[in-house]
């Protein structure tokens, strides 16, 4: 992966079938295990009860809610294969944890492969410098199917 996300970047790391437009559950665990499972739908988890275990051994750490409105769960873990993304929103909001007590409605995903320490930074700051925008978030709250989120998301990084 080059030092910044591109477009194509974004249809590999969170392909349409990777990207919930239905209700998550109300729980954070509950909805990483969502998020989770829609990355293990499409192959690119070897060991899914590994990948959770990293997922919420992160969140033990420190808050992965960023503020207003958004979730990014993240790990690094071998139970995936390579760097990927997953998407879900909330109407209601999920309690992250955030620093400014906001419920999460919008919720990202990242797995990346143990290895890929660089990859890891590099989409988590890509992702939140496009997330601070008020019309990225709203474009992503507008998205009536996987594609548009996509879209939301390529527009964003170009």
């Amino acid at each position: 992966m080059s030092s910044t996300i591109t477009k194509e970047d974004i249809d590999e790391l969170l392909p349409e079938e990777q990207i919930s437009l239905e209700e998550p559950p109300t729980t954070k665990d509950a909805c990483i295990e969502h998020l989770l499972d829609l990355i293990v739908t499409t192959g690119r988890v070897i060991d899914r009860e590994r990948a959770l275990e990293a997922l919420l051994a992160r969140e033990e750490q420190t808050t992965t809610g960023v503020g207003m409105g958004i979730g990014i769960p993240h790990a690094q873990t071998d139970a995936v294969e390579r760097p990927s993304l997953a998407f879900t929103r909330s109407s209601a909001g999920v309690d992250f944890g955030s620093m400014d007590d906001e419920p999460a409605k919008l919720l990202f995903l990242i797995l990346v492969p143990a290895s890929g320490g660089e990859d890891h930074l590099e989409i988590l700051s890509a992702l939140s410098r496009a997330l601070m925008h008020e019309e990225v978030r709203d474009g992503l709250y507008a998205a009536e199917t996987p594609a548009d989120v996509q879209s939301v998301l390529q527009e964003a990084v170009a």
